[in-house]
């Protein structure tokens, strides 16, 4: 049975795998001439920037995901760096009773709780019941859900999840505790400020951060080494292996029909491919409103398509620095204030800014040179977008005027940068569109809202179509490689159910 999947970033390419892996002939039909999609870097002469890749869920055994994604990996080669501090926030308003004006968001537990409370002892209530929480998300059993698709369980197997309802009442007590709502409680000001900016500001469950750490320490939420596209390019040769294939550079215009079945897909060359079954693991709002023309819609589906139901996440602009600077003792990702704002040709404006150090991989740099990145969130994508295809010639002045903004600052924050450059990248929301043809050039899918864990509208079929299929991050709100994954796998699990067909683990035993 022939599958055409539409999109190689990472859902599409570990679809492809578990496809392959159960007697389906795929094959991907990529726009770039790379696979990643969105989890991505490129180089730069002697320099390698990232789109921003920071932490893989599942770096270790001590995670579920970890499992997932040895079946298509050998995980234990793959060298991991976990970071002693997860963060570090520089506060405005406050400062440590020793005088320090950074909060450090220290991953191992234990060091954690000791800074949070030689800090401010007489938040220690508090700061416990914090830690106890966190070390209480290490504590509990992962559904088989992370492994099996409810909605094809038997009834049998679904009576299980009974003893699992103490981990959803966890879950859904934690899920109303935000970074704000929990700075409330403490009487540290240092503290209450710090974890008020844990999301730059922007108010979210403080599951978001709680999560990874939990598991970072744990050493099962860390970097590997490489960034984005040693990741990828692994996941990529492992489809290749298994006998799939992918098609660079062919962009789909839209998937072919008859009779509300899918039978394919034509590209913008004009060529069509005719297959069994369609797979789009490529951006969401493209696959139901321009491949499919709006055609398989529903009330849900609209209010995700105006974005009633649900937020499209931040897009970002990238300004990334090659410089001939080790920075040793500088932490490696920092958000500090500035002076004043700094207004963006998209018209957002920011108080603070977030510099990512990469010192510690050195695969990015030659010795004694570093990578670094200052990243920006914005809700304004249409602007860069739009501005790129009108008007060329301003966009590029645009970008390059707000960059040097950013350099002057980072030169005032970490001195001596100016003189060391020696490589520039600017990646804007319309570099992320126009590589990716992500939505608005979304960086994550959907931004999570408060309701973290509740059940996602999108689907893995559309109403009233068949033979077609969809697997992505914007399954899940907040996206990301987890989501990626477990889509591909599920929706792979619910072809196989639907024709009939035994998931290829139950076929065969995988090795890395």
């Amino acid at each position: 049975m022939e599958v055409s999947i539409i999109g190689a970033g990472v859902s599409g390419l570990i679809a492809g795998c578990y496809l392959q892996m159960s007697g389906f002939h795929s094959k991907i039909f990529e726009r770039h001439t790379s696979s990643g999609g969105l989890c991505t870097s490129w180089k730069k002469n002697k320099y390698t920037f990232e789109s921003g890749f920071q932490w893989l869920l599942g770096s270790g055994p001590a995670n579920p995901f970890y499992e997932l994604w040895s079946e298509l990996l050998d995980m234990q080669s793959i060298p991991f760096i976990t970071h002693e501090s997860r963060m570090d926030i520089e506060v405005k308003h406050s400062c440590s009773p020793g005088g320090d004006k950074v909060f450090h968001l220290y991953t191992n537990l234990s060091k954690l709780r000791n800074y949070l409370i030689e800090n401010s002892p007489d938040d220690e209530r508090v700061i416990n019941k914090l830690i106890r929480s966190i070390r209480q998300i290490q504590s509990f059993e992962i559904p088989p859900m992370i492994k099996k698709v409810p909605g094809i369980l038997p009834l049998k197997e679904k009576i299980v999840y009974i003893r699992f309802l103490p981990l959803l009442w966890f879950l859904n007590k934690l899920k109303k505790e935000t970074n704000y709502s929990f700075a409330k409680k403490l009487k540290s000001p240092f503290l209450r400020e710090a974890f008020e900016l844990l999301f730059d500001g922007d108010e979210l469950p403080l599951m978001i951060i709680t999560m990874p750490l939990a598991y970072g320490d744990l050493k099962a939420a860390a970097y590997p080494v490489g960034g984005a596209s040693v990741f990828t390019s692994r996941l990529l040769q492992k489809y290749l292996s298994l006998g799939g294939r992918v098609q660079y550079q062919s962009p789909v215009r839209n998937i072919l029909l008859q009779d509300n079945h899918a039978t394919g897909i034509q590209l913008e060359n004009g060529d069509k491919i005719l297959s069994d079954l369609v797979l789009s693991a490529a951006d969401w709002h493209f696959t139901v409103f321009q491949a499919l023309g709006g055609r398989y819609v529903d009330k849900t589906i609209l209010e995700l398509g105006s974005q009633k139901k649900l937020e499209v996440y931040y897009s970002l602009f990238i300004v990334s620095l090659g410089v001939g600077r080790s920075f040793e003792g500088e932490p490696h990702f920092l958000r500090f204030p500035l002076d004043q704002d700094l207004v963006s040709p998209d018209h957002t404006k920011y108080s603070r800014l977030e510099a990512h150090i990469y010192n510690y991989d050195p695969t990015l740099a030659p010795s004694g040179k570093t990578v670094v990145s200052i990243s920006f969130y914005t809700r304004n994508a249409d602007f860069w977008i739009n501005l790129r295809e009108s008007n060329r010639e301003e966009y590029d002045k645009s970008k390059r005027e707000f960059a040097t903004e950013v350099i002057d600052i980072i030169e005032k924050k970490f001195g001596r940068i100016k003189e060391f450059i020696e490589e520039t990248d600017i990646a804007t929301p319309a570099t992320f569109y126009r590589y990716t043809n992500s939505w608005k050039g979304s960086a994550q899918g959907w931004l999570p809202g408060k309701n973290l864990i509740a059940r996602s509208p999108v689907e893995f079929t559309l109403p009233g179509l068949k033979n077609f299929y969809y697997s992505g991050h914007w399954c899940i709100p907040g996206g990301g490689l987890p989501v990626a994954l477990k889509s591909a796998r599920d929706v792979v699990q619910t072809i196989c159910h639907q024709k009939g067909v035994k998931f290829g683990l139950d076929q065969q035993a995988v090795t890395g």
